[in-house]
């Protein structure tokens, strides 16, 4: 969810800022990742905070891009973009939209969390919705999905990781 302030603007940045996808899965926009986590404006700054999905994520400065292009494109010239690592990402932050958007793209969203950490649901395939699947590599499309393969159709999907 994103922390807004009481400044009249910032949900109307929010609206803007909804619209902006992210790099590596453009399905989802950042709201729907969980990564915009502030907006605020002071004076004539927008203030924007945002927590990528791990340390390394190569992507973040071209989602740090996406959103300047964005506010400038609607008349905001001053915007700072805070990187926040604490708290660190988790995708419990991600939308149920975003988990929907993410299974019907082809990729195995991230089940919710116990409160000891661990999925409350079995990894299911996105195409038939079998949960007899194989882990195939650690590492899928990108550093933050495993590749899977459905033992029942045999089709190969990503699986967004749980962190």
């Amino acid at each position: 969810m994103v922390e807004l302030d009481k400044h009249p603007e910032s949900a109307h940045i929010l609206k803007l800022l909804s619209a902006v996808v992210d790099p590596e899965i453009p399905v989802l926009t950042l709201e729907d990742l969980g990564v915009l986590r502030a907006i605020s404006v002071v004076d004539d700054t927008v203030g924007i905070s945002i927590t990528p999905t791990y340390a390394g994520c190569p992507a973040i400065d071209t989602m740090r891009t996406d959103i300047e292009t964005t506010l400038a494109a609607a008349g905001y010239r001053e915007v700072r973009i805070q990187q926040s690592l604490s708290p660190a990402w988790t995708t419990d932050w991600m939308t149920e939209t975003g988990r929907k958007k993410l299974r019907a793209y082809g990729i195995a969203p991230p089940p919710a969390m116990t409160s000891c950490g661990r999925p409350k649901d079995a990894i299911e395939c996105p195409q038939c919705c079998c949960r007899e699947v194989k882990l195939i590599s650690e590492f899928g499309s990108t550093a933050c999905k495993a590749l899977y393969r459905c033992q029942d159709c045999r089709e190969p999907f990503d699986y967004f990781k749980c962190i």
